[in-house]
């Protein structure tokens, strides 16, 4: 008892790991040197592997022994790492956290005792952080960083539709959309589908992860609040041109006539992307000449896009895990997934219009997640 108490109460030196040693002296032989911090990296990482001191606490130790210091072992401190979050504490790690944000808890713990000579323990650290409202999130993963000039024609856009909506919600029955994706023989299927629920005592379950099929095929989609409009599948070795799709729209508008009696002539209003075939001169010309309303689509927007954040992920939800064996089975497949899905999807799907331009509004033309 005698022992712990003078060894939490008396100032006695650290204890340094013959590693942790051995790695700060050859740092201050090579130092004296005027050996480069990515050099002294590269030969303690050939000596010691996983276990070298990274980069950043090596410029630490090249910076203290050029001030003059010769120790290679810890500095003497009081009893055993403090548990208190204090001031001290906090400045720092925010200090340290404006130079990197992903540090890691054991990385500020030796950042601490390296450069600012506090010794605290991870729970400390954690608390730390969390008292400071941070929270550690991975990045999300956007189309594209967009720029200021992006973000003013997505709020026009967003300006643009909301007004027309205030003014006449029944724009909603004369919105058609559409885009092309594609479909392989084989759609691994997402981790989420195969979530199941499990005991405690229960082993959780594998499963192999899988590559989507080299055979696919490219579809395009053109649907309104009632269902699917025009469905085409791109013959293989042929891509999507202002010709094909000049074409494509021909056959639009004679599906639109076929199938919607009297849009034609409440005009329909086109909501496809800002593709180089969808934005084309010839494109852009042959529309003209339907007399259709175009809405102006941002660019890089696939969250503005019906399809892209509605249908086609419902799509590729029904083709994880399902087997073709052929392209008609394929397109037999989506054909088939397309015509039965409840025609209330595809009315939900073009409502969603107003929220997400709403929130695109509402974050200053950032993207919208849901």
């Amino acid at each position: 008892m005698f022992l712990l108490y003078a060894r939490v109460n008396m100032e006695l030196p650290l204890v340094c790991s013959s590693g942790n040693c051995e790695q700060r002296a050859v740092i201050r032989f090579l130092t004296a040197e005027n050996i480069s911090s990515k050099q002294i990296h590269e030969r303690l990482k050939n000596v010691y592997g996983d276990a070298a001191m990274p980069d950043r606490t090596i410029r630490s130790w090249m910076e203290k022994f050029k001030g003059g210091r010769t120790n290679v072992h810890d500095e003497g401190r009081s009893g055993r790492p403090n548990d208190a979050v204090n001031d001290e504490t906090t400045s720092a790690v925010l200090l340290l956290l404006e130079r990197d944000r992903r540090y890691t808890i054991e990385d500020l713990k030796q950042l601490l005792e390296d450069e600012f000579l506090i010794d605290v323990s991870p729970a400390s650290i954690y608390r730390t952080l969390e008292e400071a409202g941070f929270s550690k999130v991975c990045a999300r993963w956007v189309p594209r960083l967009l720029s200021d000039e992006h973000r003013t024609k997505r709020l026009d856009s967003a300006l643009t539709f909301l007004t027309a909506y205030e003014r006449d919600t029944s724009i909603l029955h004369r919105i058609v959309t559409g885009d092309e994706t594609c479909v392989h023989y084989v759609t691994p299927t997402t981790k989420t589908a195969t979530m199941i629920w499990k005991r405690k005592e229960e082993p959780t379950p594998k499963k192999a992860k899988q590559e989507k099929s080299a055979n696919k095929l490219m579809v395009i989609v053109f649907w309104d609040h009632r269902g699917v409009i025009l469905t085409e599948f791109m013959e293989r070795g042929h891509t999507i041109n202002s010709d094909s799709y000049c074409k494509t729209l021909t056959s639009l508008r004679k599906a639109i006539k076929s199938k919607r009696p009297g849009l034609l002539s409440r005009k329909p209003i086109l909501l496809h992307d800002n593709a180089r075939p969808h934005s084309s001169r010839q494109s852009a010309e042959h529309l003209d000449s339907f007399k259709w309303e175009i809405f102006n689509h941002p660019p890089y927007s696939p969250d503005l896009a019906p399809s892209d954040f509605h249908l086609f992920p419902k799509l590729k939800g029904f083709l994880g895990g399902v087997r073709f064996n052929n392209d008609e089975e394929l397109k037999a497949g989506v054909t088939t997934w397309l015509k039965n899905l409840d025609k209330t999807e595809y009315a939900l799907g073009i409502e969603k219009l107003v929220t997400r331009y709403d929130k695109c509004l509402n974050v200053r033309g950032d993207y919208v997640e849901k």
